[in-house]
Parts: C-alpha cells; sequence; structure tokens
C-alpha cells in the first residue's frame, strides 16, 4: 500500500496532518491551512522522494472554443486563469513546466505572434492555394524553343481550287442546294433517266429546262455518258446541243468529250478528211476520247491515222490507247501484225505508265502470240516502277513462263506469289496444278487441289483432267476411280483422251 504524504507549512509543526488514501494515484487534500506549498507523491516507504512529470494530456488541456474575433486571429495570446491541475501558496511560487520539443517566444507585453511565413501559409489553406516563395508571384514562365513548322509567317490558309463537293457525307449543310446537286452523281444519273424516260417524240431540254439554274461546267458529262451506256447516242446529241446554247455550260471539254466518245462508239460520229487539221484544233482529251471511242467501235485504221499523226505531230497521247488496241486487236490473229507494231511504238516511249490492268491484258497478247521476252520485260517495269503485282498478274506471268517450258522459273514466281500474301484463285490454282502436272509431281498436285477444295473452289473439267492424268501416270488405279466419280458427281463426261487412257489402264491392270 502507497502512502502519500501531504504537508502543509503552517505557522506551527504541529498542524502537520497525514491521510492514508485507498487506491494510488488519487489525491486527497484536507485544507486546514489557506495557501498549498508543494504535493510530494511516495511510491513506497523504502523509496525516496522523486520529482515526476504530468501527462500531456493534463499539461496541456484542448483550448475551449472561442467567437471569432474582429481583430487579428493569427496571435496566439496566453491563456490567463486558473489552471486545476497547478497548486498555489501564499509565495506565489508556480510549478515551472517545460516541453523540450516545444519552445515558446514571449513578447515584451506577454503575447505570443505568429511569424509573417506562418500566417501566410495558414492563410493559404482557407483561400485554397498554394503558398509560394517570397519575390514576384506573377512569374512568366519562359517561352519553348521554336519549332521549324511553327515560326514560319502567319497567313491566311489558302482556299481549294477543287473542292470534293460531289459525296453527300462532305457537302455542308450551309452550301447553297446549287452546289450541293450540280457534281452529285446520284442526281445527274437520275437526269439521264428522266431523259430515258420521254416520249421518243420529246426533246431532251423539257427536263435540262427545269434544272438549268442548278448545273455548271462539267455537269452534263456524267449524264452524257449515262445516257450512251443506256444505248442513247440520240439523247447524248440532244443534251450536248442544249449545253451548247447556255454560257454557263459552254464551251467545256469535258462535255464535248464525253460527246464525241459516245457518238464514235455508235459509229455516228463523222470523222473530217482532214485529220491533221482535227489533230492540231482539238485538245488531248477529245482527242483520246475519240480513240477510245473508235476502239469500241472496231475502227482500227481510223485509231491507226490519229496514232500516227499525233506521233508525226510530237503529241503524245496516253499509253493505255495503245494498251487498249493491242487488247481489241489481240482476239483476231489477222490483227498479230499491227499488234507487234505497236508493241514497238509502247517500247519505244520513255514515259510509259500503264495501270495494271493495262499491264497484265498486254502481258496475256504477248503470250498468245509467243512473245515470252515482251511479257518478262513488262513484268519487270512493273516491279521497278515500285507497284506490287496482283495475283492475275502472277498468274499471267506463270502460264507465259509455261508456254515457253521454263517451269523452274515458273516455280519460282508461284513461290514469290506466295511470299507476297497473295489469295490464290480459281485461274491461279488451275495453271499451278498444271505446272505440277507437266513435272509428273503428284505430291505438289494434290497438295494445291486440296487447298483448291478448302478455299471453296469447285473445281473445273480440265483440272479433273489433270488430276487423273497425274493419277494414271503414277500408278495410283484406285484414286483415278475416285476422281472419275467425282466427274460424274460433278456433271461433267470424260473426253476420248480420257476414256482411251482409262481403257489403256485396264488392260495393263489385267495383263499383270
Amino acid at each position: 500500500m502507497e502512502h502519500v504524504l501531504i504537508s502543509y507549512c503552517v505557522p506551527s509543526i504541529d498542524r502537520l496532518q497525514f491521510q492514508r488514501l485507498k487506491s494510488p494515484g488519487r489525491l486527497k487534500f484536507s485544507y486546514n491551512s489557506p495557501s498549498l506549498v508543494r504535493v510530494s507523491c511516495l511510491s513506497g516507504l523504502n523509496k525516496g522522494a522523486s520529482h515526476r512529470k504530468i501527462p500531456k494530456n493534463l499539461r496541456y488541456p484542448r483550448r475551449p472554443k472561442l467567437p471569432p474575433e474582429t481583430g487579428n486571429r493569427f496571435i496566439k495570446k496566453k491563456v490567463r486563469g486558473r489552471n486545476p491541475f497547478e497548486v498555489e501558496t501564499d509565495s506565489k511560487e508556480r510549478v515551472e513546466e517545460s516541453d523540450d520539443n516545444v519552445e515558446e517566444e514571449e513578447d515584451g507585453d506577454g503575447s505570443l505572434t505568429w511569424s509573417p511565413d506562418e500566417i501566410d501559409a495558414i492563410s493559404s489553406l482557407f483561400q485554397g492555394r498554394v503558398p509560394q516563395k517570397p519575390g514576384k508571384l506573377s512569374r512568366e514562365r519562359p517561352l519553348p524553343l521554336p519549332t521549324p513548322h511553327k515560326i514560319r509567317p502567319l497567313g491566311l490558309p489558302a482556299t481549294k481550287k477543287y473542292g470534293r463537293s460531289a459525296s453527300p457525307s462532305t457537302l455542308s449543310q450551309r452550301s447553297s442546294f446549287s452546289n450541293q446537286i450540280y457534281k452529285n452523281p446520284d442526281f445527274l444519273i437520275g437526269l439521264a433517266r428522266e431523259i430515258r424516260g420521254l416520249p421518243s417524240a420529246a426533246d431532251a431540254s423539257e427536263v435540262l429546262d427545269q434544272w438549268r439554274r442548278f448545273l455548271r461546267k462539267g455537269s452534263l458529262s456524267l449524264t452524257i455518258r449515262e445516257l450512251g451506256h443506256m444505248g442513247l447516242p440520240e439523247r447524248a446529241l440532244q443534251t450536248f446541243c442544249w449545253a451548247q446554247k447556255h454560257p454557263q455550260l459552254f464551251p467545256d471539254d469535258r462535255i464535248l468529250a464525253s460527246t464525241v466518245e459516245i457518238l464514235a462508239r455508235y459509229r455516228e460520229l463523222k470523222l473530217p478528211f482532214g485529220l491533221e487539221k482535227f489533230m492540231n484544233s482539238a485538245s488531248r482529251s477529245v482527242v483520246e476520247a475519240t480513240a477510245r471511242g473508235l476502239i469500241r467501235a472496231g475502227s482500227f485504221g481510223h485509231v491507226r491515222k490519229l496514232l500516227l499523226i499525233a506521233k508525226d505531230n510530237n503529241r503524245t497521247l496516253d499509253p493505255s490507247i495503245h494498251a487498249k488496241m493491242i487488247l481489241e486487236l489481240g482476239k483476231n490473229p489477222d490483227g498479230y501484225k499491227l499488234v507487234r507494231a505497236l508493241l514497238n511504238e509502247l517500247g519505244e516511249r520513255e514515259d510509259l505508265k500503264l495501270k495494271q490492268q493495262d499491264c497484265t491484258a498486254v502481258m496475256k497478247v504477248c503470250t498468245r502470240l509467243g512473245n515470252f521476252e515482251a511479257a518478262e520485260s513488262l513484268f519487270n517495269w512493273f516491279k521497278e516502277s515500285g507497284q506490287s503485282p496482283s495475283v492475275v498478274m502472277y498468274t499471267t506471268l506463270i502460264h507465259s513462263r509455261y508456254y515457253a517450258k521454263k517451269f523452274r522459273e515458273a516455280w519460282a514466281a508461284v513461290w514469290e506469289m506466295e511470299e507476297s500474301n497473295c489469295l490464290l484463285d480459281l485461274p491461279a490454282y488451275r495453271v499451278v496444278i498444271k505446272l505440277s502436272v507437266s513435272l509428273n509431281d503428284l505430291s505438289r498436285s494434290v497438295r494445291y487441289f486440296s487447298k483448291l477444295k478448302e478455299a471453296g473452289f469447285a473445281p473445273t473439267y480440265d483440272i479433273y483432267r489433270d488430276m487423273i492424268k497425274v493419277y494414271a501416270f503414277s500408278g495410283r488405279w484406285a484414286m483415278v476411280k475416285q476422281m472419275c466419280k467425282e466427274v460424274e458427281m460433278a456433271g461433267f463426261k470424260l473426253d476420248k483422251e480420257i476414256g482411251s487412257l482409262l481403257s489403256q489402264m485396264e488392260e495393263i491392270r489385267s495383263v499383270s
């Protein structure tokens, strides 16, 4: 049991009193003297007296809530009042409480103040901004380094000369109705259908007068070409004659070229006797349209004259004219001589520019003529021009090398086609299977035949015939019978060559 000694400083020592407490940690005072000197806690009879610090929660009690002051609220004022845990004496000696971690500075008048930095930091919390270092608060950031595309002189953007206003999706809602329809293909094709629906005695002007104010130069060229596709060259000529009467639509080479091509295609164009004057006065687009129309009509003599006159006058026409003429002449053996001359003229041109479709067509004609070197040179030129060949061009090249008996080079083209990730079509599978059968390569023939079926293509009769041949040469009689059943199920009939081959195989099996 711990005892607590409570001593009072009184005039006489007889007034010293002792009291026993029931539990430690509690103090009970008997105030027989008005002044309290000290409190000493003894933890035991054998221990000496020791000074014990008051806990921090008792040393620094919570500050009571005070109403807001109108003055400077960041000045800490010393709370004046009696501490209930402080014992006073008559000599007004007080207990000195110190904390090693907290230091307080007192002013001359007894009040504690905040430093300016602390006041700025606390006020920024209420204002919602991050405190800045003392100095110039409105600092200007340095400009970034100039880049080449940003140091150009300022200027207004240039207007587009050729705006794509024909597409309905790109038309602006603010543009006028005329700007929305004068190049709209749906409107122009619908105009041709309205002209087609007119009675035979009516003129095309009945429809065109209704839309005259909405048309511009070049608008009716598509309408005239559509009338030509419908087989109405008379209506196309009526449309051209109507456009000639309106200065806002004519003169225009696009309308003239479309009309000349349609009339030449249907052999209703009257060519002048002096083609030299026509070549000198006509523009290049009109001459090329005339040549295309004459090629479609089969008038190769007039086209040849136009090409020779253009060559003599140092006028260059588009190489597609030569390509289209070679393709049409290559269908008839009587035109092979003229095709060779055109091929030589085409090879002499330095500014050769051909589309992939025209280049493939010329390669096919060269293969048909047996001019395999020309086909090879065209293919090499096309690759050197930076374009990638299609599966049709590869098939044409393999076919040319197959007929030239260059089987190794043909297989090299097949591997190059597969490495370029070209999807093989039915003609490509047919020429590859034909190439493997010519080499009597059963494994490659079976592999490409299975790939053809996996791709979803239906084999043609010549493919079935090649597979029957390669199985027969390899002695695979069971597979030959299976191919014959597939041919019958596909609806084909075996020809005499395959029939004789099957009879020979049966005789060999009966003898053996």
